[in-house]
């Protein structure tokens, strides 16, 4: 792989769509379609609904709530660091070797306008001889035609939580770009559309009005967004994407501690246990006090149920559990709300511990795999976790994002992989 390739296939994959708000990816709650308003059963009760933290060390404990003493205990805390990366690969594969191929073209056609100008002195444009070649190519008219606006998708995530019954608290970080690739009148070239650093700390709790059945929670947060304008960079010149690179970095650090960027936001949530087996969740997140980079951000309003079939669960050494959920989520955002799957997100999940200390009521498990699956705004997804030894935990998820104005119109299909230490 030579710099042009190299190059070009950096600047592809360094890349994600942005979100209207910060969003924090969690890959339980994403291969369940994004449905868990109402599951919030761990730290991510930080992300989706704070009144969910009053579950921690509840679950699972009979004394403490005899009505879900059956699941698996959720034991007395959850910490963890986490770090993800998501993309396309089929994607990048496929983009690789178009960028390979259209290099191959170009090398071909500069080596014969390098041979015309040699028989043919009187041609001085040697430029002019390279894309005389490339036009004339069939094969070249065929690739370039691959690159008409195409998109290729990654991100990157970092994620320090602590939960703990009642209290939970997050500092995490995504970083984002949104390029694509125009085939150009004769050679392509990449639109970075945006550049973006999220950074978020927050801080919630919940509180039981009602034992057992009602809670309400509430947190607040401080958010930094960095965001660049649009550049645009030729694949034939790749020295310039280095420095436009460099340049896009130097930009996102210069300004990133000043106290003047940042925005307080607000998050509210209640959940409501109707019975031993089924909760109804709702949240209003990303109140924001203040724009976000000079962009007003509108508040998440999401409602759900969870549904948790008594005999689908089982508190024990090998600890089982099995959720499904229906969410109509970020109710507030009309920019499609006339598809009424944009907003409805479904999911299920089955956990089951495969290896235990029997008789300590899931207390010491050492193997614990999770599978899910579900429908995000009308894309399926899916996902598979492997937690050992409670410290490691391994997780992989893929859902669909829509690009478009309605749903089916244009997928953007994100793959993403995190790993994860802590208790």
């Amino acid at each position: 792989m030579n710099k042009l390739t190299l190059f070009a296939v950096l600047a592809l994959t360094w890349s994600v769509a942005l979100a209207k708000s910060p969003t924090h990816f969690s890959l339980r709650a994403e291969s369940m379609g994004g449905a868990h308003v109402a599951v919030v059963d761990d730290k991510e009760a930080i992300h989706y609904n704070y009144a969910g933290l009053s579950q921690i060390n509840r679950l699972g404990n009979y004394d403490k709530r005899p009505e879900q003493g059956y699941y698996p205990r959720n034991w007395i805390g959850d910490m963890r660091l986490t770090f993800g990366g998501a993309g396309d690969i089929f994607k990048f594969l496929s983009t690789y070797n178009d960028v390979k191929e259209v290099q191959d073209l170009f090398r071909d056609a500069q080596n014969e306008a390098n041979a015309i100008t040699k028989d043919h002195p009187q041609i001085t444009s040697k430029t002019s001889a390279i894309l005389d070649s490339l036009v004339k190519n069939p094969k070249y008219v065929k690739t370039i035609s691959s690159y008409d606006h195409k998109t290729m998708e990654a991100r990157v995530k970092f994620d320090a939580e602590l939960a703990f019954h009642n209290f939970g608290a997050a500092f995490w970080m995504n970083g984002s770009v949104a390029p694509y690739i125009d085939a150009g009148l004769i050679l392509p070239y990449v639109v970075v559309d945006t550049f973006v650093i999220d950074a978020v700390a927050q801080m919630g709790g919940a509180y039981e009005i009602i034992p057992n059945a009602l809670s309400v929670g509430a947190g607040a947060k401080i958010v930094k967004r960095h965001k660049t304008n649009m550049v645009t960079v030729g694949l034939a010149n790749y020295s310039s994407i280095v420095d436009t690179l460099k340049d896009q970095l130097g930009d996102a650090t210069d300004d990133f501690f000043d106290s003047k960027t940042f925005s307080i936001g607000l998050d509210l949530g209640v959940l409501y246990q109707f019975n031993r087996e089924v909760r109804f969740g709702a949240s209003l997140r990303d109140i924001y006090l203040k724009s976000l980079a000079g962009e007003t951000l509108i508040p998440n309003f999401t409602m759900g149920v969870n549904y948790s079939p008594r005999f689908m669960n089982s508190n024990t050494g090998y600890g089982r559990k099995f959720n499904v959920a229906l969410d109509f989520a970020d109710m507030f955002n009309n920019d499609r709300n006339y598809k009424f799957f944009t907003h409805l997100n479904f999911g299920f999940e089955f956990e089951q511990t495969l290896a235990a200390i029997p008789g300590l009521n899931n207390e010491f498990r050492f193997i614990v795999l999770r599978l899910a699956g579900g429908f995000r705004g009308g894309y399926p997804s899916a996902g598979v976790g492997l937690e050992v030894l409670r410290f490691f935990s391994i997780e992989a998820a893929t859902w669909g994002e829509e690009r478009g104005y309605y749903t089916g119109q244009d997928e953007n299909r994100i793959y993403m992989v995190q790993a994860s230490i802590g208790f």
